[in-house]
């Protein structure tokens, strides 16, 4: 072979080399554009999902105090005998409309919502987030406004189960992106409720600016994401033609076996003992964190402050969202194995208050602290949610990873409809003391 011909390959070897590096870079910038748009779209979905939830639950002192119209506002009877001051309706009545709903949902909907596709179930979400703002918005009777809260616990329920579920078929740590937009929705409900109403605009007109929020989970859902073509969207999916090959697995498997992803219920009821350790964790410090935000926030009042009892319960759903968001978007610098540990705390910090209402020293202590307080509990309850779904995300089989991501869902809302029917006696024992 002559010089010229040694030296013509080594220039197509060359030019292969540098065609081969070209398209390496060309696909990581792809994987990289990919993952950011996983990463935008997964934390949209979960700030819109929880947001109308958020909102209902930081407006509930306003809903059971207020009945209001365009022209006026209409004071509700209070207890005024009380060495407390009291709503007649304990903030848990709206806190059981927000949640009971979405119990319903959970407890059921793993047994056949597999069946319905993903497209119809998102548009229900969006349109009954849309109808609770407006029913809330527009209601002068506390029933109808209930009726309110019940449309964005729907929304919220099926949502959460939904994008769970979805995220069984993305190959990426998607569940800490849906965290992350979760406890953004907390901050920035919350946020928004207390700046718009500090802003003086009324309950609802206040209600009536997040309507932005359906329209953005919409876009978030039908133009952001990029769903894999396995994911059953518009048809409804036949057992036969559904194979969990197609789908991408959360974390990354090792060779292990694939099998049919459709379960029968006894392979679901054989799933389930498997997740308690995870799910009965969870649910306890569900259940403590929302007796405290619903059961005893408003019994935690500080008269001789500047703000008035309305604005203090703002502050403090505010503050243990704003505590929830730092947590839930730090899975990529702490993960808690022992999510029990959680619980004790956040037992320990509503036996702490209950005391400390009952025996009236929290004034005491001042309202700075009771602020620190309840940044520390949105912590505890933001690092138990995320690290649960995390834990169960790592260790289950690729086959069961969408259902039991489905099914744990039930442990939280359990928690907290609970915690909603223990503290509305409880906040009635306390209203009725002289």
């Amino acid at each position: 072979m002559s010089l010229q011909a040694v030296s013509h390959c080594l220039d197509v070897s060359a030019a292969v080399s540098h065609c081969l590096d070209v398209s390496a870079a060309v696909s990581h910038c792809l994987d990289v554009s990919h993952s950011q748009w996983l990463s935008l779209s997964f934390r949209l979905l979960g700030l819109c999902n929880n947001f109308a939830y958020v909102v209902m639950l930081s407006a509930a002192h306003d809903i059971l105090r207020t009945e209001t119209n365009e022209t006026s506002t209409l004071n509700i009877s209070r207890s005024n005998n009380s060495r407390y001051d009291c709503n007649e309706i304990s903030t848990a009545a709206v806190l059981l409309a927000d949640i009971l709903p979405t119990l319903i949902i959970k407890f059921s909907a793993p047994l056949y919502i597999h069946r319905i596709p993903y497209n119809y179930r998102v548009s229900l979400c969006i349109l009954t987030a849309a109808a609770s703002f407006l029913i809330v918005s527009y209601s002068t009777q506390i029933s109808v406004s209930l009726l309110g809260v019940v449309f964005a616990s729907v929304s919220s329920g099926l949502g959460e189960i939904t994008f769970l579920s979805l995220t069984a078929f993305f190959q990426s740590d998607v569940v800490s992106f849906w965290s992350s937009g979760t406890g953004g929705a907390g901050i920035l409900g919350s946020l928004s409720y207390l700046g718009l109403t500090l802003a003086g605009l009324s309950a609802r007109n206040s209600l009536l600016v997040m309507l932005m929020i359906p329209a953005l989970l919409l876009i978030s859902y039908f133009f952001l994401m990029r769903p894999p073509s396995s994911l059953p969207r518009w048809f409804f999916p036949k057992a036969a033609e559904t194979s969990v090959t197609d789908r991408q697995p959360l974390i990354q498997a090792s060779a292990s076996t694939v099998t049919d992803p459709d379960l029968t219920t006894s392979q679901k009821w054989k799933i389930i003992p498997s997740l308690l350790k995870y799910m009965i964790p969870l649910a306890i410090v569900y259940f403590a964190e929302y007796f405290i935000n619903q059961g005893l926030y408003e019994l935690i009042y500080f008269p001789d402050v500047s703000m008035s009892h309305s604005e203090q319960y703002r502050w403090y759903q505010m503050l243990y969202q704003a505590g929830v968001f730092v947590s839930r978007s730090s899975l990529r610098c702490v993960t808690i194995r022992r999510i029990w540990i959680l619980s004790l705390l956040q037992c320990a910090l509503a036996i702490f208050l209950l005391f400390g209402i009952a025996y009236l020293f929290l004034p005491s202590i001042g309202l700075p602290v009771i602020f620190l307080i309840i940044i520390f509990e949105g912590l505890l309850g933001g690092a138990a949610y995320v690290n649960s779904f995390n834990n169960i995300a790592v260790n289950s089989k690729p086959e069961h990873k969408e259902f039991s991501m489905g099914v744990a869902c039930v442990s939280d809302t359990l928690g907290i409809s609970l915690s909603g029917a223990i503290a509305i006696p409880v906040h009635n024992y306390f209203c009725s003391l002289p």
